[in-house]
């Protein structure tokens, strides 16, 4: 093993697995176990830098496990394509508060890459916060807060914040409760808007509370966004209504269509939509329960993948990823690289909890393409 090879990866190889090699069609790269010093390690996202290597930033939680137990944002990079990665360094320290977590990376127009993570300040005071590295995430500005007008438990999940064609940033959130007011675990969906590269933030027209065929209030959580080809945006939501729920918006955010179900069944667990490089198609990566596959009700199993060629209207059969019926995958970051979707994504279980492993894999375009099939 190299100087500077991480010891993960010889967990990787001791479990049988295949870390890199030609031709193969899904490899796992790195699993970044629990333990008794970080027993959780989660929800991340990478990044390519300019000069080829990747950077993965997740949180990395020291004072339990829990959503609100303390927890820093820290980085690992790999200069071979994933093969082996650096130990792990802080990027962001909790500064009090609860924690600091769900990292979104995103290069911008013009080539400096933005940081995007919520700072957990009480279980009243959760919201987004953005830095800015023009030196390839070397070094990072002061973090300056995305939601000002109100202050709120704002939800922004991992490998969420969007740039749109036109230049705007937008963050899409589910709120859950204010200062002095009852928690609303279903949640209340809208969105934090930037014309100016994140300088300023302001709340999109539309606000909305999700709504069943029959009139019934649904959860609506963790929303992401995705740009269609004909400029208007298609939001996917997690709801308790057996499918994710998706609604529609036709100027940048600011108002939305009502929400409604898709065809992507799933269970109360969140989905990640990106657009793959190559083809221009969509991929969805989620928990599929539309039955073809087995799986244990309720839970956030198995993992699949999908593709669209029709701009989300329909998904071809999609494929298993992960399948352990034990297992609990969630919380994936989508990242193009060559020909490659890297997936970074929450892959516990009962033993070791279902949140608290970290685990990357490579999926070859290979294997993206045979989803048409």
């Amino acid at each position: 093993m190299k100087a500077g090879t991480s010891c993960l990866t010889a967990v990787a190889i001791l479990m049988g697995w295949t870390t890199w090699g030609a031709g193969a069609e899904i490899e796992p790269l790195l699993v970044i176990e629990p333990s008794t010093k970080n027993p959780r390690n989660s929800e991340g996202d990478i990044i390519e830098l300019n000069d080829g290597r990747l950077c993965l930033i997740y949180t990395r939680f020291t004072g339990g496990s829990s959503d609100h137990a303390a927890a820093d944002l820290v980085r690992r990079t790999s200069d071979d394509g994933g093969r082996t990665w650096s130990d792990e360094s802080i990027v962001v320290r909790r500064l009090g508060g609860l924690n600091v977590m769900s990292v979104s990376l995103l290069r911008l127009a013009g080539g400096p890459i933005a940081l995007f993570y919520l700072r957990k300040t009480s279980k009243e005071d959760c919201r987004p916060l953005m830095c800015l590295s023009t030196d390839e995430a070397q070094t990072w500005s002061q973090p300056t807060v995305c939601i000002r007008d109100k202050v709120g438990y704002y939800v922004l999940n991992n490998d969420r914040a969007v740039q749109l064609s036109t230049g705007r940033l937008i963050l899409p959130v589910a709120w859950h409760q204010g200062p002095g007011q009852a928690r609303d675990t279903a949640g209340v969906v809208m969105c934090y808007l930037s014309d100016d590269t994140g300088k300023t933030w302001r709340r999109s027209r539309d606000s909305f509370k999700g709504y069943g065929p029959n009139g019934q209030r649904i959860t609506v959580q963790e929303p992401g966004i995705i740009e269609l080809k004909d400029g208007r945006l298609m939001m996917f939501m997690r709801t308790n209504a057996g499918s994710q729920y998706i609604c529609y918006s036709q100027d940048g955010g600011e108002t939305w269509s009502r929400a409604g179900p898709s065809n992507l069944a799933s269970p109360l667990s969140p989905a990640s939509v990106e657009r793959i490089p190559g083809t221009g198609d969509l991929l969805c990566v989620w928990n599929d329960h539309s039955g073809i596959h087995s799986y244990p009700a309720g839970c956030r199993t198995p993992l699949c993948m999908a593709v669209s060629r029709d701009e989300g209207k329909t998904w071809s059969r999609s494929r298993v990823i992960e399948g352990n019926p034990d297992g609990w995958y969630c919380y994936t970051a989508i990242t193009f690289v060559g020909n490659r979707a890297l997936l970074a994504y929450c892959a516990g279980d009962k033993e070791v909890g279902r949140l608290n492993r970290l685990k990357v894999l490579a999926v070859s375009g290979n294997w993206l393409n045979s989803l048409h099939e």
